[in-house]
């Protein structure tokens, strides 16, 4: 079972967000305790990150099988990148666990990059040797902006331990950039929220899209990139917050 954590809120249908590559549940903290105000959330850390078990394995079906253990009632489930992608295979194929669908700036295509950098800017990190988060960083090297303090917060200095299994992310990296073969559709409302400054999600994708999700909107948030919910937390959350408030279709 993976690790969880919970925000306690008013009576309702409880938000289940899941995080992209590379982060944690405690990376939504300052969102899930916005949206809180309003229902319950739970956060998890997805297999092989955090506090979660370690598996062989980190494909979508096992992902999305391992949120679907998480939900015990209908819930709404909300995924960035990596978790966006283990969000549309689990209403793909277990869609009475789900009334709603937020899928942060990802789209249910295979991309050409490769996200082999961050990884191996870890390996490069002496553990032994660093006495501080700033020895750390200082280790990772040059890597885009913001991107070492992301990682650092999955470093256990005490441990000397990364709390993600290299080893399985990186031998499982053309799934994890990949989309798998999935029948069927979800017929429940679903948010396709992006950074308007991001090319994750293009007009290119929208046909894919549809197929699998007939009931698809699509929002953007200004001056966001692919970070969108980091990058601007007020305005991602009143997205969402608006979407998971509208009337159910008739």
């Amino acid at each position: 079972m993976l690790n969880t954590v919970h925000y306690d809120g008013p009576a309702g249908t409880p938000l289940l967000i899941a995080h992209g590559l590379y982060g944690s549940a405690r990376n939504w903290g300052v969102i899930a305790k916005r949206l809180a105000a309003e229902r319950p959330v739970i956060t998890v850390d997805m297999r092989n990150h955090g506090s979660s078990p370690w598996f062989d394995s980190q494909s979508y079906a096992d992902m999305a099988r391992d949120l679907s253990e998480v939900i015990d009632q209908p819930m709404d489930v909300l995924g960035h990148s990596m978790g966006g992608k283990a969000a549309m295979v689990l209403a793909l194929t277990h869609p009475a666990k789900l009334r709603r669908l937020i899928v942060a700036d990802i789209a249910p295509v295979a991309y050409q990059h490769t996200q082999i950098g961050p990884l191996n800017a870890m390996r490069n990190v002496d553990l032994m040797a660093v006495t501080s988060r700033s020895e750390a960083k200082a280790q990772l090297g040059a890597l885009e902006p913001g991107v070492d303090d992301f990682l650092l917060q999955s470093l256990d200095l005490k441990e000397k331990r990364w709390r993600l299994n290299l080893d399985v992310l990186e031998a499982d990296m053309a799934k994890i950039v990949g989309f798998p073969q999935v029948s069927g559709s979800f017929d429940g409302p679903a948010l396709f929220l992006s950074g308007a400054e991001s090319d994750y999600v293009l007009p290119e994708h929208r046909p894919a899209i549809k197929s699998l999700f007939p009931q698809a909107k699509f929002a953007k948030i200004p001056e966001a990139g692919h970070w969108l919910h980091a990058q601007k937390p007020r305005e991602f959350a009143a997205a969402v917050t608006a979407f998971l408030n509208m009337p159910d279709p008739s």
